[in-house]
């Protein structure tokens, strides 16, 4: 069952790889008005927040830049940067950086016990393998969002 876990994170996120690269950059930056984010936000926000369920669950030292914080993790929006944002470039490095690490997990580390279990709001995980699932299930709906994104943007153009 880990190995199957295992390839289903290396299927989505090949998914979000190939989806990504897809999309001309500057597309990444427009903001439609029914949406708070833009495509950057979304594809980074994906990155930042699989960097903390690696830390999280396998004991992993951070592997992106600490000022992703700032772009990228819940609450923030464009609209508040300060700084600029990585480039796509950067966001795909980071993407296929995370896709090697997620390539290399032992099956067994999935099935490890987080002491003390992970409350994230309303949720608790208990195992390593929940925190990855639920990473799986965050990465699925954000690819989502970027292609809503995209389609409203083409429809404008």
């Amino acid at each position: 069952m880990s190995e199957m876990m295992i390839k289903t994170a290396q299927t989505v996120r090949q998914l979000v790889l190939q989806q990504v690269q897809a999309i001309p950059e500057e597309l990444f930056d427009i903001q439609p008005d029914a949406y708070n984010n833009t495509v950057r936000w979304n594809v980074g926000h994906m990155i930042y927040w699989m960097d903390v369920y690696m830390s999280l669950g396998f004991s992993r030292q951070s592997a992106i830049p600490a000022a992703y914080a700032s772009f990228f993790k819940s609450g923030t929006a464009p609209a508040n940067w300060t700084d600029t944002p990585p480039s796509k470039e950067e966001l795909i490095q980071q993407l296929s950086d995370q896709l090697s690490f997620i390539s290399e997990l032992a099956p067994d580390s999935l099935k490890a016990t987080l002491t003390p279990p992970i409350q994230l709001g309303p949720l608790t995980f208990n195992r390593a393998g929940e925190l990855l699932n639920f990473g799986l299930v965050h990465e699925g709906m954000h690819l989502a969002t970027c292609g809503c994104l995209l389609k409203v943007i083409q429809n404008k153009q």
